[in-house]
Parts: C-alpha cells; sequence; structure tokens
C-alpha cells in the first residue's frame, strides 16, 4: 500500500476522532498528516514524511488553535435596541404599579409596569428594567 493511502487513512481516523471530540487538536493534527500524504505523494522517504507530519502538526496547532480558541470564546453578540435596556436603571416619573405608570431610561420616557404586581413604587424612586415587553418596561425595585 504506498504511503500517502496510509497517511490519508491517519488523516481520516484523526479527524473522525475531532468529530468525537471536538478539543480542536485531532483536527489540526489530521491536516499535518493531510501534509504528509502530500509529501508522500512526491515520493519523498518515510523520514521526511514523518518529519513532514510532525511539522505541520505542530505549526497548525501552535498557530490555529489559539485563534480558533479566542474565536469560540468571544462573547456574544453585544446587546442592541430594547435588549439592552433590560438592567438599566430607570427614575420613577409616575407612580408605578402593576396597570402602568412612567420610567425615564437613559434620557427616554417609557411607560412602564411593575414586575411584581403587588409592588406600588412612587416617583423619585430609582428602579431596574426587568424586562421589555414592547413599549413597557418592566420594572423592580
Amino acid at each position: 500500500m504506498p504511503g500517502w493511502v496510509i497517511w490519508l487513512i491517519v488523516a481520516a481516523a484523526l479527524a473522525v476522532g475531532e468529530v468525537a471530540t471536538l478539543g480542536l487538536v485531532l483536527g489540526l493534527v489530521a491536516a499535518g498528516a493531510l501534509v504528509a500524504a502530500v509529501v508522500a505523494a512526491a515520493g519523498l522517504g518515510a523520514a521526511i514524511q514523518l518529519l513532514a507530519f510532525l511539522a505541520g502538526s505542530v505549526a497548525l496547532l501552535a498557530l490555529v488553535r489559539p485563534v480558533a480558541r479566542r474565536h469560540l470564546q468571544t462573547p456574544r453578540a453585544i446587546r442592541t435596541g430594547a435588549a439592552a435596556l433590560v438592567g438599566a436603571k430607570a427614575l420613577v416619573l409616575e407612580r408605578v404599579d402593576a396597570h402602568g405608570g412612567q420610567v425615564k431610561i437613559g434620557g427616554e420616557v417609557w411607560s412602564a409596569r411593575a414586575f411584581d404586581d403587588a409592588q406600588v413604587i412612587e416617583p423619585g424612586t430609582t428602579v431596574e428594567v426587568f424586562r421589555i415587553e414592547g413599549a413597557t418596561a418592566l420594572v423592580y425595585q
């Protein structure tokens, strides 16, 4: 069996292992095996093939894996729009209870309801936005 076929079988086995573990290691080593398969197909000896496999694997692990890990660890997209208001502080302008009221959030006046139906929040109180439902902020103290 030609050497390049053996390297392709090794690469395929490593790729299957990467799919099973998702560790960002075996897939890069599989790419190193592909480099060795190309070297073997070029007719170079076993020692050169092994050296190409090791060099390719180490280079990919050193260069690609840190970038891939950073990419996977980046936070989700920054919240925008009404979703960005959740957790924000608001100033009560008109009494807020289960039926309604008004708050000022970041310079904008919003209709509001108390998140807890039994809670009544008087004007001048600072509250926190729990959720936005349509154009109404659900707030709590």
